[in-house]
């Protein structure tokens, strides 16, 4: 692939971005008012730049700029890391939430009718942080971090995007983001222990939103009905029941299914799925299993464990560019229709 070939390829991978709208933003908040070379939307092109190319320090991505072709491509003819640092830490995270979103949107006007299009992962993550370099973001005695809370939804064929992102201080309880990111009705949601909230049950079971979720082993539980499972299988047991003691109790009644996982281990699930049989709810809790995988793909394909800048806005706009990242990439994978994995098109752009 020549030069012109592969930076008119990342004009295209970068055309879904609407940056009409994004100036428009940056033009309401003054955010540019007295920037002469370095642009919001400069920086948002060179940053994902940086992604692309696993570019490992602001000094090698200034070196880059050198490229005639770069140049061209971003508008940019020179700029240095110090520059680069600044507008780091001076863009508001929010612009890039707001294209995040606008890419989110984009994929599910494209995605193709399936079953698991209603299915959606939620779980988060801590980017564990240096505490000398990051005191801001102190929450244990010798960590620092921050937490990235994620919802993730399937297209179909096992492709996933990151549907819903919200990033707190890395203290901040799973819980606490729940109503968040468990928010549309007719969906299914699935999660681990760290979102158990009862009450939270209820309400989703009110306001026409089902879930799946692993319960907690000292949760307390009242066998109201048995249910007859599969003779073969991974299904001990298949009940409703009443969650909760006489303190803090459920109100609704819940499905609790007993399997046995791929290493022998017991997992409980509870859900407020009654009309889909034990061996599909077991199978349900399995795709909990993409999310894992894709915040392993993150931290290993995108610039996110090595950051650009150590204030709380530089760590807050390279994980919303990871997530934007990704994002092109599912589109790409949409338009062209192809079968090759997101780390090959990486590859190749």
């Amino acid at each position: 692939m020549d030069k012109n070939t592969q930076f008119s390829s990342f004009k295209q991978w970068l055309h879904p971005i609407n940056f009409q709208q994004l100036d428009q933003m940056v033009k309401e908040k003054q955010s540019d008012k007295y920037v002469k070379k370095l642009t919001t939307k400069a920086y948002i092109l060179l940053f994902l730049y940086a992604h692309l190319q696993q570019e490992d320090s602001l000094r090698s991505l200034s070196t880059s700029v050198l490229d005639d072709k770069l140049q061209e491509a971003i508008g940019l003819s020179s700029i240095s890391a110090a520059q680069l640092s600044r507008k780091n830490n001076a863009v508001d995270p929010q612009f890039l939430a707001n294209i995040l979103l606008e890419l989110v949107a984009k994929i599910k006007k494209k995605k193709k009718p399936d079953l698991s299009n209603a299915l959606k992962i939620v779980d988060s993550t801590t980017v564990t942080l240096n505490p000398n370099q990051f005191p801001w973001a102190h929450f244990r005695k010798t960590k620092s971090g921050v937490k990235l809370h994620l919802r993730l939804a399937f297209m179909g064929k096992g492709q996933v995007f990151p549907e819903k992102a919200v990033i707190t201080p890395a203290q901040v309880h799973d819980r606490t983001q729940l109503d968040v990111l468990v928010d549309e009705k007719n969906a299914m949601y699935v999660f681990d222990r760290g979102y158990i909230d009862y009450q939270a049950f209820d309400r989703f079971s009110e306001n026409g939103m089902f879930f799946a979720s692993r319960l907690k082993k000292n949760a307390v539980t009242q066998v109201l009905h048995s249910y007859d499972v599969p003779e073969k299988g991974n299904i001990i047991t298949d009940q409703m029941i009443r969650l909760g003691d006489v303190l803090h109790r459920a109100d609704n009644a819940f499905r609790l299914i007993t399997v046995l996982d791929d290493q022998g281990k017991t997992i409980r699930i509870v859900t407020n799925r009654f009309d889909l049989n034990s061996t599909e709810i077991s199978e349900i809790y399995k795709a909990r299993w993409a999310i894992e995988l894709f915040f392993k793909w993150i931290k290993q394909h995108v610039r996110i464990k090595k950051f650009y800048g150590q204030s709380e806005a530089a760590i807050q706009n390279q994980i919303y560019l990871a997530l934007i990242y990704h994002c092109l990439m599912v589109l790409i994978q949409q338009e062209t229709d192809t079968k090759h994995s997101l780390l090959k098109l990486n590859r190749w752009l």
